[in-house]
């Protein structure tokens, strides 16, 4: 019974683990904190409105075979505050 129940509670603790974790909302933090979150953490997801979010990085490295291109976002200080980077699909130009 005591293995049951112990089963049972590790199987009921295990969701917990896997929840995500709470994304920073641009519009009431401020600039500076912004920034300095994706310069801290290498890579962070912001969000910038209601189901609206983004993955800003400190460097192209980050972007694996993508590009990246500088990211502003609106916070609570600044209208357009420099984060760091987005990635982006590469553009491809093709010659006929």
């Amino acid at each position: 019974m005591r293995a049951l129940f112990l089963a049972v509670l590790f199987a009921a603790a295990l969701p917990l683990a896997a929840q995500a974790q709470p994304q920073p909302d641009s519009l009431v933090t401020r600039c500076a904190d912004l920034r300095a979150l994706v310069q801290r953490e290498g890579a962070a997801v912001i969000s910038t409105g209601p189901n609206l979010y983004d993955r800003y990085v400190t460097n192209a490295g980050a972007c694996m075979s993508q590009r990246s291109e500088p990211a502003w976002v609106p916070s609570a200080d600044v209208k357009q505050c420099l984060v760091g980077q987005r990635c982006r699909e590469r553009r491809y130009k093709y010659r006929n």
